[in-house]
């Protein structure tokens, strides 16, 4: 399976971004999705998932309330709505992809897509 990410961009804090992970390939159906980003000079982190059903989602503690992991399978996509942006939000925004369900270590999922930058200014 193929990822693409977009809709990364500059916020100011308290603002919004969504974000979108399109797959493409023969076995496009039946993964869990997840994000991971990171920041300049840090690791790499786990921000959500979602099972391919929908019916699982995972997140990180300090976007719960904040950020939704959303998928559309007919159009193949998983989504991710960040409210109320903050400056420590800043990083590249990986999408993620496994047979399984959701889980935060990223050392189980073999497909990943490019990143996009998201970019929160205070």
């Amino acid at each position: 399976v193929q990822l693409q990410a977009s809709g990364g961009g500059l916020a100011q804090a308290e603002g919004s971004l969504r974000l979108s992970c399109a797959a493409s390939g023969r076995s496009a159906s039946g993964y869990t999705t997840g994000w991971f980003r990171q920041a300049p000079g840090k690791e790499r982190e786990f921000v959500a998932a979602i099972s391919w059903s929908g019916g699982a989602t995972t997140y990180k503690d300090s976007v719960k309330g904040r950020f939704t992991i959303s998928r559309d399978n007919a159009k193949n996509t998983v989504y991710l709505q960040m409210n109320s942006l903050k400056p420590e939000d800043t990083a590249v925004y990986y999408c993620t992809a496994r047979i399984g369900g959701p889980t935060a270590s990223s050392a189980l999922y073999p497909h990943w897509g490019q990143g996009t930058q998201v970019t929160v200014s205070s």
